[in-house]
């Protein structure tokens, strides 16, 4: 008998089925946005949240403990690619909005089709290097995550923090070793960019993890802005 377990993120589940999986209700019922299954618990619709297609999930699966809440935030996603991670926001979201930064035009046009479907997500085809481009369409923000393949990760980051980010909100970076110094062992990579954070930002490291499980080479940050 499939069952249905809270996690510490509010609109995050774990179903106990044959093998645990992590699943958000569905805010179009019918639709899957990725592929991912569709599992009806006592009249509900939700949906599986794959680990190795999100790296949120890869997060909490790999024990990270200060992921930040979705619930009722106003978030800048960069990197939003086709909406694999911010649908699952969107099943969570409550008053919130997604604004989703995607330098492909081609990327973008399945996001914004996405978007017609849910309300809460603004497509935005912008380059995530540039914030004073999109800085019209966006005031402060609750939380910022983010998830690009470029060299200059933690600078992007701390470049829309210092634009957006408000007092006391939290972020998420997916750091991509091999994006940004393949010469370098990846722990050192990830050092450099979390003190890049930090001293040129001033961006508090709550949180650091790998997510080998699920993504080789791959760390997930949790950082406050004070």
């Amino acid at each position: 008998m499939m069952k249905l377990s809270k996690t510490y993120i509010e609109g995050m589940y774990i179903l106990k089925d044959e093998k645990p999986r992590l699943v958000t209700q569905n805010k179009t019922p019918g639709k899957a946005v990725y592929g991912e299954q569709l599992i009806n618990v006592e009249g509900v619709e939700y949906r599986t949240w794959d680990p190795y297609r999100s790296k949120f999930a890869a997060a909490y699966l790999s024990g990270m403990k200060q992921l930040p809440q979705i619930f009722d935030e106003k978030i800048l996603y960069l990197g939003v690619s086709t909406g694999t991670t911010a649908s699952h926001f969107s099943d969570i979201l409550d008053k919130g909005l997604i604004y989703g930064i995607e330098f492909s035009p081609k990327v973008m046009r399945k996001f914004f089709r996405l978007s017609e479907q849910r309300t809460n997500l603004v497509p935005i085809l912008a380059d995530a290097r540039k914030p004073e481009e999109y800085s019209k369409f966006i005031f402060s923000v609750d939380l910022i995550y983010q998830d690009v393949a470029q060299p200059d990760q933690a600078t992007i980051f701390g470049r829309n923090a210092n634009e957006f980010l408000k007092q006391g909100g939290k972020g998420v970076l997916a750091i991509k070793s091999q994006s940004i110094d393949v010469s370098l062992e990846p722990e050192e990579v990830f050092s450099n960019q979390m003190k890049e954070l930090e001293d040129k930002f001033s961006l508090s490291i709550l949180e650091f993890s790998t997510i080998d499980t699920f993504e080789k080479k791959h760390a997930i940050i949790v950082i406050e802005k004070a």
